[in-house]
């Protein structure tokens, strides 16, 4: 069986996102392992770390599960030497063996000072991890465009692409081919009220949309720049967001793997703090999801 295959197994058809579930804070220890705890309960089968993630920020959430997969959604290559990070992985992988995915990407310019040639960065970093033993199995890649979704499937276990649509799902399948992991995040918002959920939904969209990486992308599914103004059309909305009621919102993520995907990484947005963990969400969602 192929690394791909038995981290496709390992994972399942569901995870969920969160960068609250990444926290730095000694106090909140204890409330992500119980949250990771509850959703192993639920039956997802991996948490993704948002916000640069590294292999520490998974501690907590694997010592508080038994079978949980975490995986850094995503772990920025200028933020993170790959020396120290695979050393990193190396420490995780003793204690928690099998159970911890590093998840890595490019970041966007206005982000990072050092953003230069990506591409060929990226394939640096990967080189790096591969003379420090990190396995390529157990690695996958943020990807958008052509190039890194080709690298993906090359040099790690797969593509998590971010804020993305069924259509790019299907394209990047096609890309691929079958062995990879594919496993795109989708945002869900739980409020049948269009006004409610649209609005709900541009309060974090907007931000994305200022970063060219995700508007090129966007671009390139045909969307146009009317799209991506004041906060996202409808049209883009709906087709990054599964919003609505229970059954609308199973039909939204039934499209991603209708597309192509092999996992869908779920993160909710309820337009509170992004460092909460919304723990009643989460329980509704797994009960939409049975």
């Amino acid at each position: 069986m192929s690394t791909a295959s038995t981290l496709k197994d390992s994972i399942g058809r569901y995870g969920i996102w969160n960068i609250g579930l990444r926290s730095e804070d000694p106090a909140r220890r204890g409330e992500l392992a119980e949250a990771a705890a509850e959703l192993e309960e639920l039956g997802f089968g991996a948490v993704w770390l948002g916000g640069s993630s590294a292999a520490p920020h998974a501690v907590p959430l694997l010592e508080g599960t038994d079978r949980l997969t975490v995986g850094t959604s995503i772990q920025s290559i200028w933020q993170y030497d790959a020396e120290i990070s695979a050393a990193a992985f190396a420490e995780v992988e003793a204690a928690h063996p099998g159970r911890f995915v590093l998840g890595l990407g490019v970041s966007h310019a206005k982000l990072a000072e050092q953003y230069r040639r990506p591409y060929a960065a990226l394939v640096d970093y990967l080189d790096a991890l591969d003379a420090a033993g990190v396995p390529a199995g157990r690695r996958v890649l943020a990807a958008l465009g052509p190039k890194i979704l080709e690298l993906s499937g090359e040099r790690a276990a797969g593509a998590v692409p971010y804020l993305t649509t069924a259509e790019h799902t299907a394209q990047a399948r096609e890309i691929l081919g079958e062995g990879p992991l594919l496993a795109p995040e989708l945002k869900v918002v739980l409020e049948p009220d269009p006004d409610r959920a649209r609005t709900l939904a541009r309060g974090t969209l907007s931000m994305y949309l200022a970063l060219p990486n995700y508007t090129n992308s966007f671009l390139r599914l045909g969307f146009t720049e009317d799209d991506l103004a004041d906060g996202g059309s409808d049209r883009l909305v709906d087709a990054v967001f599964a919003w609505g009621d229970e059954n609308h919102v199973r039909d939204r993520i039934d499209t991603f793997h209708q597309a192509g995907a092999d996992h869908v990484a779920l993160q909710i947005v309820t337009g509170g703090a992004r460092e909460a963990l919304p723990r009643e969400e989460w329980r509704r969602l797994a009960d939409l999801l049975k």
